[in-house]
């Protein structure tokens, strides 16, 4: 057996590899409860939580990538998906996409058409803890969560953190690393930390 014919069966196994695993996990998503459209697509395992009267909802082509080759800066962790409380709920509109990122909802977060999350970064609604009257941290329940809305056709950079209570806009996107703190208007560029806005009419290249 030659070597152009060892490539050809190891690249078959490969994809066998894929199509089983991706198969087995979206079994075990539509299992635990997750809403899956048509030509979903997990590129690796991903960890997705469902909170018991919570909802997780995947439109139609969304693509959740968690294998280490799935995205050019490779995947150090799965792309997680958690709700944390009875009727919380996760959507991604059809298109949408992330790689290794992280999206935890106590209240809602919900990510427009077209959208594309970077590598590790991180979405969620709630602090968390809060402090208490006798100055301790306390876990923080359902009302002290804020709902995010991101907008169609968003571009979200690499290891980007988008708080509690924030709106994104059409077509905005938010530079790499940002911790984005407020809203941001349709079609801007945001970037820093805390984010600002500092331009208008963005492209992904920032």
């Amino acid at each position: 057996m030659n070597d152009s014919t060892l490539r050809r069966w190891a690249l078959w196994l490969q994809q066998l590899r894929w199509r089983t695993g991706e198969w087995l996990w979206k079994w075990e998503a539509r299992c635990r409860g997750i809403e899956l459209g048509p030509g979903v697509r997990f590129l690796g395992r991903p960890c997705l939580a469902r909170a018991p009267g919570s909802r997780i909802v995947l439109g139609e082509r969304v693509q959740l990538n968690s294998a280490l080759r799935s995205n050019p800066l490779g995947c150090p962790r799965p792309a997680t998906l958690r709700t944390l409380h009875a009727g919380a709920e996760i959507r991604m509109d059809a298109r949408s996409g992330l790689s290794a990122a992280v999206l935890c909802a106590a209240r809602s977060i919900v990510v427009g058409e077209d959208t594309i999350i970077g590598a590790e970064a991180m979405i969620m609604d709630t602090d968390f803890h809060v402090r208490a009257a006798d100055g301790t941290w306390v876990v923080a329940d359902p009302g002290h969560a804020e709902p995010i809305r991101i907008g169609r056709g968003v571009f979200i950079g690499a290891r980007a953190i988008v708080l509690k209570g924030v709106t994104i806009g059409d077509g905005a996107v938010i530079g790499a690393g940002a911790v984005v703190t407020r809203d941001v208007p349709p079609g801007a560029l945001a970037a820093g930390n805390p984010a600002i806005v500092r331009a208008a009419g963005a492209s992904p290249q920032a």
